[in-house]
């Protein structure tokens, strides 16, 4: 969980809980509803007037918080409700500790759930399965308190990518599904925050009918002056049309978050995403054109491939600033539940982190908690350390903020990026010693 508590800089690291606030949007008005985002800080709930009901979302690292939270209302008798990617994966540890669960998407069957508490009826368990794009309602964005330093929406949901590691696929589905352009627009005028992140898995997907609906979308954003700065996650497809790249700036794009992943084509293949280099790709000119039009790139990569050998981490920094990434954000490769990678992993028992629930709060993706082929548990830690001491150097932020001042993309932004994560790197040095303790 990245809490603003712990720095002052992770203001810009927080999101807002997307999914509370859309179905707080298909709540019927005569329920009063509040939202507690615990990114923000945990409230008094013993303070808080008694509610009705208690809806509860978390990613595998917040389970054990919201374990906590679940068990303090029922002990009072209010009935929890959990849905989310975790409740959808691990079903039979949720359901031992709320009194109801929603899998996959919760909005064809959340009115279905509120007459049954309403009737006292509430069944252990929903299937909300996949929603029609066009059911998806705009979210509250009122019901949050100032604080965030970006609004947040959704415009498409899926990915047909199906990457070993990501459980987008098995929670959202491959087929990539588009809200109706006029509803993505209203919802963005909602939106009190002029910085805004996108928070679809793929903002432009894959295909030609996928991009041509992307320009549509820009085109209407743009028309709408809507006076937003937004940014979003995509593939480095993203940087193959200069008109698609064009109508983005148009329509306010400020950054883009793509997944690189490896290094090597031999890694990509290991995690099933080819795409990143099919026909040859040039990764370095992709990245120069994205930026040209004065869009930031925030590369990912992860460290703990069985391709990896040691060394992986300044490989990692040094190929990010050959490619003129903006910021990098680089995670351990862990297996998460519903995933292929987690299949794959426990049957080859190189899970190590196996006391569940209390271990899932090390399932940030920023703690090694499986066996690496090449890489002993000091030694991906070491990676890791070199590849962030070496891109965020300070010599290394100047010159890129340098170059994005005198190129005007985005300078301001380049330098809280760049200076957010460097100050997250010292404070995770730490957190490597307490975790390295706790196994032993």
């Amino acid at each position: 969980m990245t809490n603003v508590k712990e720095s002052r800089w992770n203001r810009y690291r927080v999101w807002k809980p997307l999914g509370l606030m859309v179905l707080a949007g298909l709540t019927p008005p005569e329920w009063e509803i509040t939202i507690m985002d615990e990114n923000l800080g945990a409230p008094d709930y013993a303070a808080l007037p008694r509610p009705d009901l208690v809806g509860i979302t978390a990613f595998t690292s917040q389970a054990n918080r919201a374990y906590e939270v679940a068990a303090h209302f029922r002990r009072l008798g209010v009935p929890v409700i959990m849905g989310g990617i975790h409740a959808t994966a691990c079903l039979d540890e949720v359901m031992e500790r709320v009194d109801s669960v929603v899998t996959g998407e919760a909005e064809g069957i959340w009115p279905q759930v509120l007459e049954h508490v309403r009737h006292g009826d509430l069944k252990p368990r929903y299937d909300g399965g996949l929603s029609e794009a066009g059911n998806i309602p705009p979210a509250r964005h009122d019901l949050l308190a100032s604080g965030y330093a970006f609004g947040a929406i959704q415009t498409t949901r899926g990915c047909p990518l199906n990457c070993i590691f990501c459980s987008v696929t098995a929670f959202n589905g491959a087929k990539y599904r588009q809200r109706p352009i006029a509803d993505v627009v209203r919802e963005f005028k909602l939106i009190r925050e002029k910085r805004v992140l996108v928070v679809d898995d793929n903002l432009v997907g894959t295909r030609p009918e996928h991009i041509a609906r992307a320009k549509e979308l820009f085109r209407a954003m743009a028309q709408a002056n809507l006076r937003k700065e937004w940014v979003a996650q995509t593939t480095i497809n993203f940087a193959d049309d200069e008109e698609l790249l064009t109508l983005a700036a148009e329509a306010g794009c400020r950054g883009v978050f793509i997944g690189f992943e490896s290094t090597t084509k031999e890694g990509l293949s290991e995690i099933g995403k080819k795409f990143n280099h099919r026909n040859g790709r040039d990764i370095r000119a992709s990245v120069r054109r994205i930026r040209q039009h004065n869009i930031l790139v925030v590369g990912s990569f992860i460290i703990g491939l069985d391709t990896d050998e040691p060394g992986i981490g300044r490989r990692i920094a040094e190929i990010a600033s050959r490619y003129s990434v903006d910021n990098i954000n680089v995670l351990f490769l862990t297996p998460l539940p519903g995933t292929r990678l987690w299949d794959r992993m426990k049957a080859a028992d190189r899970i190590t982190l196996d006391g569940y629930p209390e271990d899932w709060k090390y399932y940030t993706l920023t703690f090694p908690v499986a066996r690496y082929k090449n890489l002993s548990l000091d030694g991906i830690i070491a990676e890791m350390i070199a590849c962030d001491r070496t891109f965020y150097s300070m010599p290394r932020i100047l010159r890129r903020v340098w170059g994005n001042l005198r190129g005007r993309r985005q300078p301001l932004m380049s330098l809280v990026g760049n200076l957010s994560s460097r100050n997250n790197f010292h404070l995770s040095c730490k957190k490597y010693t307490a975790f390295k303790r706790y196994l032993e």
